[in-house]
């Protein structure tokens, strides 16, 4: 369910465009503040690249461990935990 809008806060929202919008949850005082989902899945695509490069840097500066050492130790723990 996605619920909509009442007028007052489109309104609202409308006449705000270049500000944000708080909007207060009155069930627990939670404040948020809406975005487009555009922008939202735009903010989310540049949090995954800086997540993978990161990544690829630690790698690069000789962080992590290679794969078949990672799944030994893996095969290791879950071996010697009697199948929990």
């Amino acid at each position: 369910m996605i619920p909509k809008l009442t007028k007052d806060l489109s309104y609202a929202l409308h006449a705000n465009r270049n500000d944000r919008l708080p909007v207060v949850d009155p069930t627990n005082n939670r404040l948020y503040v809406p975005i487009e989902a555009s922008t939202l899945a735009e903010l989310e695509r540049q949090d995954t690249h800086r997540a993978i490069q990161a990544g690829l840097n630690s790698m690069e500066s000789g962080g992590g461990q290679p794969l078949n050492q990672a799944m030994a130790e893996l095969r290791a723990e879950f071996d010697t935990r009697g199948g929990e």
